[in-house]
């Protein structure tokens, strides 16, 4: 292996390197490596250049498709056992690599999916680092019996498998706590995972001045046109039931009915944007199931869906918004919190999860019940433009403070160093 001295090899083996949460960690983390000297190779399951961090297509990391060969369903069902087959079959190639061309990697970044992990101590000789968004058994719903029989394996796998890692980090103290309360095996055996928090590139202050005066002619001209003028509560997220996105639209219909002689309230819209891919059946059906909700709310010319967007838009979108709304209740993190206050705008999050250490409520943003009048009561005061820019002024300063990609990418050099040199 590696000397502390020597740049390493690292190899990170992930799922679906699309645009959600997760791939933007990996991303950060593989960028951030780089950075640092060291070679990177991205291995994944799936992997569509037309839908993708920026950051994959420049080169400066490479990205290996593997392991596409095997479905992701079977019928629409056991999307789990699917990933865990994906996975392995992703580490095997791995495996393969090295091998062929006899350098092993030092350190093998895993994230999701933990059945990779016995495979590459297997077939080879790196270190294994594993970074657990959330344990899965607890994302997985136990429909039936039925259901809860094809998962028990799953779930003891994961457990297992998760321990065998070198080393194990988290993305925020929830996770830390949900993570011991539900691995108890492992906090029995000292297994104590490290919280490592994800992080955002900072926009410089020129490029925050550019994107509002240029946000117009980036988004499409019909979007434009909606929010020019308006105060726009932004919402961004996947089209997942459980990003619960319907408190948006409904806390929004709330704050106009019951808050409407507040300042900035009449005026105000919803923006709904969010991750939007025709291959996931839940992402179509909960679209549509969105739209039902506006519809019955008479929301129409009140609220507009975006499905998707490159990350210009995003800063776009960003730049015309007055505030966030972060819906998803028990969140293991939150990015997108991150991203609002970077680029200078207040956060309206649930008060649970990741959100409650990254948002300083009334100071960064604002923590609210998951319910509509809470939410109603909340974004009526960042409809008033002077409070919601000094908020945001307030936010910008913390997560340049705390998050910033050059501590994340200075922590995870060391970690990866030490871990390499066998001091982990």
């Amino acid at each position: 292996m590696a000397s502390k001295k020597q740049n390493l090899r690292i190899a990170f083996c992930h799922p679906d390197l699309g645009l959600g949460g997760a791939e933007r960690l990996v991303v950060d983390a593989a960028c951030e490596l780089c950075d640092h000297g060291h070679t990177v190779d991205v291995y994944t399951a799936y992997y569509d250049k037309n839908r993708c961090f920026k950051e994959t297509l420049t080169g400066q990391f490479s990205v290996t498709e593997a392991g596409s060969c095997f479905p992701r369903t079977v019928f629409n069902r056991m999307h789990a056992l699917c990933a865990y087959v994906r996975c392995m079959l992703v580490a095997m190639w791995i495996a393969y690599v090295a091998l062929r061309q006899t350098k092993q990697y030092d350190v093998i970044f895993v994230d999701q999916v933990s059945a990779a992990i016995p495979v590459l101590l297997l077939l080879t000789r790196s270190k294994v680092l594993f970074y657990c968004h959330f344990p899965d058994l607890l994302l997985a719903q136990k429909r039936s019996g039925i259901h809860g029989l094809y998962r028990w394996p799953l779930d003891a796998i994961e457990e297992l498998t998760t321990g065998q890692a070198h080393q194990i980090l988290v993305n925020s103290k929830f996770t830390q706590g949900i993570f011991r309360e539900t691995f108890r095996r492992l906090d029995r055996q000292g297994k104590v995972p490290e919280v490592f928090y994800p992080a955002v590139p900072i926009p410089m202050d020129d490029e925050l001045a550019e994107a509002q005066r240029t946000w117009r002619t980036v988004l499409k001209p019909e979007l434009a046109a909606f929010m020019e003028g308006k105060h726009v509560f932004l919402s961004i997220n996947r089209f997942e039931r459980k990003k619960n996105l319907a408190l948006a639209v409904t806390g929004f219909k709330a704050m106009l009915e019951e808050h409407c002689a507040q300042p900035g309230v009449a005026d105000s819209i919803l923006v709904i944007a969010g991750g939007y891919d025709r291959r996931l059946a839940e992402n179509r059906e909960h679209f549509e199931e969105l739209m039902d909700l506006v519809a019955k709310c008479q929301l129409q010319g009140k609220v507009m869906f975006v499905q998707s967007f490159t990350d210009a838009e995003r800063g776009a979108l960003l730049a015309a918004s007055c505030a966030v709304v972060y819906t998803p209740t028990n969140e293991h993190f939150g990015i997108v919190p991150l991203e609002a206050m970077a680029a200078g705008r207040p956060v309206l999050a649930c008060n649970s999860g990741g959100p409650r250490e990254s948002v300083l409520h009334g100071t960064t943003g604002l923590l609210a019940e998951p319910q509509p009048d809470a939410f109603a009561r909340a974004m009526a005061q960042l409809a008033d433009t002077s409070r919601a820019q000094t908020i945001g002024k307030l936010a910008r300063e913390h997560v340049h403070q705390k998050f910033s990609r050059q501590a994340f990418g200075d922590r995870l050099n060391d970690i990866v160093r030490k871990l390499a040199a066998n001091r982990i």
